[in-house]
């Protein structure tokens, strides 16, 4: 099977489970580039980033025009994120790999962590 079309196998379930569930798709993109499509930490959290802006854009059509969203909630998230966003990618370019690989899986088991203790 090509890489390409390996790829758009695991965008396609991505974005399933990223419209699904209202995550953008980092949570299981990165996972699955750095471990299944060998690619650095690095180059698979930037990549993420790429394909989470028309994942998030289309969700949150659909999303809006099901009548679930606060679009002045988001409107004031965005303000802070695209901010958040830049510090964050100019700071991961000095951490090396493994400290973002340990970052990045802390942060998942907390949230998950968080998320089974409030059921």
């Amino acid at each position: 099977m090509s890489k390409q079309i390996k790829f758009g196998a695991a965008g396609f379930i991505v974005g399933i489970l990223s419209g699904l569930l209202g995550v953008g798709g980092g949570i299981f993109l990165v996972p699955i580039m750095v471990t299944y499509f060998n690619l650095t930490q690095h180059v698979a959290q930037a990549t993420s980033m790429a394909i989470v802006i028309p994942t998030a854009f289309v969700s949150s059509l659909i999303y809006g025009f099901h009548g679930n969203m606060d679009i002045s909630l988001a409107m004031n998230l965005v303000i802070g994120s695209v901010l958040g966003a830049s510090i964050g990618a100019r700071v991961m370019k000095r951490i090396p790999a493994i400290r973002l690989k340990q970052l990045f899986s802390g942060l998942l088991i907390l949230v998950g962590l968080k998320m089974v203790l409030t059921l």
